[in-house]
């Protein structure tokens, strides 16, 4: 399936709220495909899961180290899309230091369904999670998108070949 302009949902967040108080100062935000991708260009990348090996140790890390490079090709935001709920996406920024990436959780799958790449990862005891791919999003058209070799249910390997932060980079500076 290929899709030319980014799936219209709404985005169960947290933000930081004060006035929340407690050791958990967040409050719940709604944030639509439109208010995040609406007159601006927007580098994404999706992985299967937080704290998991390749997204914690390269995928997340290297688009965090590459952050002021890829904006400076007229790059607004990067943002990390994940099938995991904004706790857990939370906590994984927190551990990983991400202070750079946007970490947008995507808890029911439903933006990820939504592109066609929900995949079934039940081999790995993970359900249904997102494929690895990376895009770039123009005004919430997609300009380009580079999606992981091997796309399907239960797939034995974990591709990363294309939707790291260096190929974006490339594909940026044309």
């Amino acid at each position: 399936m290929v899709i030319e302009k980014v799936p219209d949902v709404v985005f169960k967040t947290r933000v930081r709220d004060e006035s929340v108080g407690g050791p958990n100062p967040f409050r719940w935000q709604d944030r639509t495909t439109q208010e995040i991708f609406g007159g601006k260009r927007v580098v994404v990348f999706s992985l299967p899961g937080a704290f998991t090996p390749t997204c914690s140790s390269t995928h997340l890390p290297r688009y965090e180290e590459l952050y002021d490079e890829i904006k400076a090709q007229g790059i607004d935001e990067i943002v990390c899309v994940s099938v995991n709920d904004a706790f857990v996406m939370f906590q994984w920024g927190k551990q990983q230091g991400a202070e750079k990436v946007f970490l947008l959780p995507d808890g029911n799958g439903e933006f990820t369904r939504k592109m066609g790449m929900l995949v079934d990862k039940s081999n790995l005891g993970f359900g249904m999670r997102s494929w690895r791919y990376s895009m770039v999003v123009n005004d919430g058209k997609i300009e380009k998108i580079f999606v992981e070799p091997d796309f399907g249910d239960n797939c034995p390997t974990d591709p990363f070949e294309v939707s790291d932060a260096d190929t974006m980079l490339a594909y940026l500076k044309g």
